[in-house]
């Protein structure tokens, strides 16, 4: 693992000069020029009007890939329209960056790797689908080698169809709040943003959307969670002068950060609490246990060389799988400094929730309630609040502090805690309060911190917490 948020910005625009075209359909382009050519006579946007069942089977249709795919529209192989970049689709097709993550996403089903999950559970190519298509490719797709393709984050609530907003969201003297009320996903909403990448970056409700333990356990990637750094590496826009034109603001990075920690605790624990998510026969669902605490290294012999680390943060007793809580730890940190009253209520409930798991069933769903509310509650709490210079670099102090860091027992956690700071940094350097010459003189300091999470099987915490220590201080000495 590295670190790459700081960089992914300046490290994707050397990729654009690189080039080769996304595959367009010819008739589709065709169709999308005749629309464009009837848009430069409209004067204003039609009015919304009562819709026939047509008209909403229309507005459901999953328009995909080839509908975006104009000269005109986001199908450029240069960045040089306006007010958007327009070579949209060859960002999200690159091959040879993170950027392109999303449209390799059904692809990796057949690779080597996928090929070997698919055949330890036993999926003939209607289970891939059933099983993987909810999230490696787009709901309500006709074409799976799209993969994750525009409408699952644009579409409706990231759903999926563009029907009701593709043939108006170009058009002249339409807007953005216009193409939202007609259907498209806004995105730049914080908390919008995360109930679609939670979706299938932590896991969902919708089909084939929910990854158990039994999927990693055939061989699928951990699973974790981190909006900003996500959202950074998959950007396929700028947010220059015609972005805060259109959408109204910029993007508040470090206001992304923390909210995305809450709504992973909020959707984690909301899941948790359905009961047949809950269980697997007699075990529990162990998708919801940290991993580290059962993957550790087995040492039978008269000297018992016990690894694990207490947490002051979970007070069970040893030998008990404790709820992962990486995602917790990190809200908590982002609590103290905006909302210390609501940090001390949310510490008490996750105490109370990680004790009931030793005691019940109907115990444990009572405190996992009242702990989703307090997440809900700082979710919304961040969502009204600026995030100051001096707030994020507070954040990250408190992030190294002896009252959170040494709750980075196992390295769930641990990892989570680099990637903040990572995050935090490029946040500061896009709001303009700290330079990207003094933020890329950190990498080494920050490097090393991602080096100390490299392995999970060779993870030492009290390492860690040097490593991360210092990493801190190097950040508050640009203060």
């Amino acid at each position: 693992m590295r670190g790459i948020s700081t960089l992914a910005r300046s490290f994707e625009a050397a990729l654009r000069g690189g080039a080769r075209g996304p595959l367009i359909a010819a008739l589709a382009c065709l169709a999308l020029a005749v629309l464009a050519l009837a848009a430069a006579f409209a004067l204003r946007p039609a009015p919304l009007k009562a819709q026939s069942s047509a008209d909403n089977a229309a507005q459901r249709a999953h328009m995909g890939v080839a509908s975006c795919a104009g000269s005109t529209c986001h199908g450029r192989s240069v960045a040089s329209g306006t007010p958007i970049r327009q070579d949209e689709l060859l960002r999200w097709q690159e091959e040879s960056s993170p950027t392109g993550a999303h449209s390799r996403a059904w692809r990796v089903i057949g690779e080597p790797r996928g090929a070997a999950i698919a055949r330890r559970l036993g999926l003939d190519s209607a289970g891939l689908v059933r099983e993987c298509a909810g999230c490696h490719a787009s709901q309500g797709a006709a074409r799976l080698a799209d993969g994750v393709d525009c409408e699952a984050c644009h579409g409706n609530s990231g759903a999926g169809p563009g029907g009701g907003w593709l043939a108006t969201h170009y058009t002249v003297g339409t807007s953005h709040a216009r193409n939202v009320a007609q259907g498209m996903t806004d995105l730049t909403v914080p908390r919008v943003r995360a109930g679609v990448c939670l979706d299938c970056h932590l896991s969902g409700d919708g089909p084939g959307q929910f990854i158990a333990h039994r999927i990693m356990a055939a061989g699928h990637p951990r699973i974790s969670f981190e909006m900003d750094l996500f959202s950074t590496l998959q950007q396929h826009h700028d947010e220059d002068a015609d972005y805060i034109a259109r959408k109204g603001h910029k993007t508040n990075s470090m206001q992304m950060w923390a909210i995305g920690q809450a709504e992973a605790v909020a959707r984690g624990l909301s899941l948790y609490l359905q009961p047949a998510k809950a269980s697997d026969g007699v075990f529990p669902e162990f998708t919801f246990y940290d991993c580290h605490s059962c993957h550790r290294r087995i040492y039978d012999s008269d000297e018992a060389n016990v690894s694990a680390v207490p947490n002051p943060g979970r007070p069970i007793h040893a030998g008990m799988p404790p709820y992962n809580d990486e995602n917790m730890i990190l809200l908590l940190a982002a609590a103290r400094v905006v909302a210390p009253a609501e940090a001390a209520t949310f510490d008490a409930r996750a105490k109370a929730f990680h004790r009931a798991m030793g005691v019940g069933r109907s115990e444990t769903v009572a405190a996992a309630q009242a702990l989703r509310q307090a997440a809900e509650a700082l979710s919304a709490r961040f969502a009204a609040t600026a995030f100051s210079r001096d707030q994020a670099f507070t954040v990250i102090d408190t992030i190294a502090s002896d009252a959170i860091a040494e709750r980075f027992t196992d390295y769930e956690g641990s990892v989570q805690s680099v990637m903040a700071l990572d995050t935090l940094l490029n946040g500061m350097v896009n709001a303009g309060m700290v330079t990207a010459g003094s933020a890329g003189n950190l990498r080494l300091q920050i490097n090393q911190a991602y080096a100390a999470v490299r392995d999970p099987n060779g993870f030492q915490p009290i390492a860690f917490r040097r490593a991360l220590g210092s990493a801190v201080r190097s950040i508050r000495s640009l203060r």
